[in-house]
This record gives structure tokens, sequence and C-alpha cells, in this order.
């Protein structure tokens, strides 16, 4: 819809997961975050990066055509394509894949439970893929201790944090370079970079955001709650 020399970057977003972790009731990107369900959220921010031309989602099986009216009101400057996800998170990754816009050589792959990840991460996963790294992730550093326990479960080593990231989405890609890693994938992964460390390619990090966190289980909700209502009252103190 809006291709230019920057906007050159397809994000796929599967939403296919049932999200059991959350407790009963509808699949996680429908799970509703300050009156929306995480998917606009994720969505809405991805089309608002400036690199992004088109957003392709994975949607829940029998729930397209929902996600769709949701997302029409939302995604106004981006291509918009929904299709209906896997049964595995990989299965989503591919029929998302497939269906992106021929014209967008840059991938990102979010999840819709990071829903508050801003539109600057995006853009700045893009921009590595685009200086020539197959494949990108942001990242955060590890602040807690983290200890290895042995194969007794009892015995146990202290690991070396200064050296660990904690991995978020979107992670960027070459296409060329993901949809391969998808055609060699012969068993179910949930990190398409893992997927991509297969091909014996490296992966390049940038730094990540902390609004980007995963809503998992019931107190990642709380926890984003109060993140979105802070960025809510920001915003009106500088309107």
């Amino acid at each position: 819809m809006r291709p230019s020399s920057t906007q050159d970057t397809v994000a796929l977003v599967p939403a296919a997961g049932r999200g059991e972790r959350l407790g009963p009731g509808a699949p996680k990107s429908l799970r509703h975050l300050g009156g929306e369900p995480l998917v606009v959220h994720a969505v809405r921010r991805l089309a608002a990066a400036n690199s992004v031309a088109a957003v392709v989602v994975a949607a829940p099986p029998g729930a397209a055509e929902t996600v769709r009216e949701l997302l029409a009101p939302v995604v106004l400057t981006a291509e918009l394509v929904v299709v209906e996800g896997g049964g595995t998170r990989q299965a989503s990754v591919a029929a998302a894949l497939a269906a992106a816009p021929a014209h967008c050589d840059v991938v990102l792959v979010h999840d819709a439970a990071r829903a508050l990840a801003p539109p600057e991460l995006a853009d700045a996963v893009a921009a590595a893929v685009r200086a020539g790294h197959p494949a990108v992730v942001p990242v955060l550093p590890v602040v807690d201790t983290v200890r290895q326990l042995g194969e007794d479960g009892d015995a146990s080593s202290t690991i070396d944090r200064e050296r660990l990231r904690l991995v978020q989405t979107p992670q960027g890609f070459a296409r060329a370079v993901l949809a391969e890693a998808h055609a060699a994938c012969e068993d179910s992964l949930t990190d398409d970079a893992g997927l991509v460390e297969r091909l014996g390619l490296p992966v390049h990090t940038v730094p990540g955001h902390a609004s980007a966190l995963k809503v998992t289980r019931p107190f990642d909700l709380v926890v984003a709650s109060a993140v979105l209502a802070a960025e809510k009252d920001m915003a009106g103190s500088q309107a």
C-alpha cells in the first residue's frame, strides 16, 4: 500500500496460540488489555513503524474474519493481510510468510503477546537487517543472578550473567533467509532465530525495550496494564 525505499518491511504476527497459562478464556491474542485485544495493541504499534509497509496476522483457527474486523480500523497506513494460523507457532509463521507481499525484503516476526513493543523497536530491528545482518533479535541484559542446576536437580552453579541476554520480538530477517530456514526445519521450534542458526548463519543483537514484555501469565497482564496506563498518563501530560 505504501512501499518505498525505506518501507520495505513486512511484519508477521503469529496470533493463533491458545495461551493456556493465562487461564481459561479466548485465545491469548484476543484477551483484553486496557479494553482492547492484545493483537490490536501489537499490530497498531507495528503498523506505526516507519519501515513497515505491511502486516500479516496468523489468526486463531476459525477467527480470521473476527481478527480482520478488529484490525481494519487500526491498520490505516500499512497493508493488512489476515490468514488462518496453524497448530504450532512455526506453522503460523510459515502461513503468514507465504501470504506476505512480494515487495517486502525485510521480515519481522512479532509475538502478539508482546503487545506494547514500541514502533521504534521494529524500526531498529529492520534497520539492522537492512544493514546486512541476516537475522536480528532485540535483547535485554539479565539483571538477576542465574544458577544452573545439576543433573540431580540439587547441586547448582552460578552462571556469568554478563554474557547472557533475554531475547524479545520483533525478530528480523532477510526474507530469503527466513524462508530457507523454515523450509529446512524438520521439527517445531518456537524461536525463528533458532531456525536461522541451524543454517549456520549468525544472529545479530540490538538493544531491546522494557515495554516489549511478554504476556504469558495473569501477573504479566497486570504488569502490562500498568505499563499501558503509565504510557497514557505520560501522553496526556505532554498534550
